[in-house]
């Protein structure tokens, strides 16, 4: 039963986030976040249980997960802060491992790559961009695409485009091997995410989507 399953999510509070909270809360599910400033979390609901934390402070994940049936995260770089992926990727593993959780869905960027891809001209030039911008936040997240593929759990790594922030689900797109489409709606994003804790079709992959 859909009632007693609680997700833990990290990054709820974000702008991709708060769409994934909505999608989750709309669809019976309990929802467990982390959260910086709980004080500026505006979505009220019962089904909402709030840890005050970070997500690279273990003590704080480990919290966050106790009682828990999943993991998602969409948590990004945010400018002039510490690197997150790596470590709360850490992070989320090792306090999995010890409440007994085995699914995690998280949310990356078209840039990560992984040894099945067939990138066409488009998503390479992206991706190199990232490399040549911002080499170091590139590095981070992929030494966490490299934590999952270590791992012994069920993970899937969603990769997207740019994000339409709206509430909105066009058509989408799905692949394994390029991203096809350079856009992609927030309302979709959610929907895919809370749809992998019904689905094991992508367990230990790596989809991009897109509006098609």
């Amino acid at each position: 039963m859909i009632q007693n399953i609680k997700i833990a999510v990290l990054g709820g509070g974000g702008r991709t986030g708060k769409y994934l909270v909505n999608e989750l809360i709309a669809k019976g599910y309990s929802v467990k976040l982390l959260l910086r400033n709980p004080e500026n979390f505006q979505i009220k609901s019962p089904l909402i249980e709030i840890i005050h934390g970070n997500a690279i402070d273990f003590v704080a994940v480990n919290s966050l997960l106790k009682n828990c049936q999943a993991v998602i995260s969409t948590i990004g770089q945010r400018p002039g802060e510490p690197l997150v992926a790596e470590q709360a990727t850490k992070n989320v593993l090792e306090a999995m491992s010890r409440n007994g959780i085995n699914r995690y869905i998280l949310l990356a960027g078209i840039n990560i790559d992984t040894p099945f891809d067939k990138k066409g001209p488009e998503t390479i030039n992206a991706t190199n961009w990232m490399k040549s911008n911002f080499p170091i936040i590139q590095e981070d997240r992929q030494k966490s695409y490299s934590l999952l593929v270590n791992s012994s759990i069920n993970w899937t790594l969603l990769r997207v485009p740019f994000i339409d922030f709206t509430q909105a689900k066009s058509k989408m797109g799905i692949s394994l091997y390029d991203c096809l489409g350079n856009k992609i709606d927030a309302g979709s994003i959610a929907t895919f995410l809370r749809l992998q804790l019904e689905d094991c079709t992508y367990y230990n992959k790596s989809p991009f989507i897109y509006n098609a």
